[in-house]
């Protein structure tokens, strides 16, 4: 699996016959010359996580690439244009490799905020996106894309969800919101599970895992 980090939560996923960009936002950038994709996956409706300005375009240079996005994002991408398949927990579709669905919400922001859906994508059995939430699935994740800060979260809990999921590989995500992002690192790396792999790749930036 070669994984490739496009800035915030932005992923660009090569996984034998599956090309899968996730999360294409206004915080990230690179994907736009993306071409061969064979799916897009959005995981909620924040501009963070989805660029409504941008994703027509993409889609267009990818004809074959089918688009999946949870309930709330959905109705958005179809609103512009784009054909959307909306996705929901426990459903696995195949795009190259299998793609498995978790969660629901996402995480609370504030009380007196709309709660909004969110969707965990499982890429490849290997590769965990949890979008903006920290639940933990039923199952061992490999490769774990680690929320760094948010307004949604303190850093403490980004190091308990890193321990619960336990992967034996994990990178930050999530990470545009900060002055200085290596202070988080440095935290996650220290206080992570112990027989964990912690990597920083820089944007644009492609690692085998």
């Amino acid at each position: 699996m070669r994984i490739t980090k496009l800035g915030h939560s932005c992923l660009h996923i090569s996984d034998g016959a599956a090309d899968i960009l996730i999360d294409p936002g206004t915080f990230s950038a690179g994907f736009e010359t993306l071409t061969g994709l064979t799916a897009v996956l959005v995981t909620h409706e924040h501009p963070d996580h989805l660029d409504l300005a941008r994703l027509p375009a993409v889609v267009a240079a990818n004809p074959l690439a089918r688009v999946y996005a949870d309930a709330g994002s959905a109705p958005k991408i179809e609103a512009a244009g784009i054909p959307v398949t909306t996705v929901r927990a426990g459903e696995t579709f195949d795009v190259g490799t299998t793609v498995t669905v978790y969660g629901k919400d996402h995480a609370v922001i504030h009380a007196d905020l709309p709660a909004i859906p969110n969707a965990a994508y499982l890429i490849g059995g290997r590769l965990l996106h949890p979008g903006d939430s920290l639940d933990v699935t039923d199952v061992p994740v490999e490769i774990l894309a680690v929320p760094a800060a948010a307004p949604w979260m303190a850093l403490k809990e980004g190091i308990d969800f890193y321990r619960a999921v336990s992967p034996q590989l994990a990178f930050p995500i999530h990470e545009k919101v900060m002055a200085n992002p290596a202070m988080a690192y440095g935290l996650l790396e220290k206080l992570g599970p112990p027989n964990a792999t912690w990597l920083t790749p820089a944007d644009g930036e492609a690692f085998e895992a």
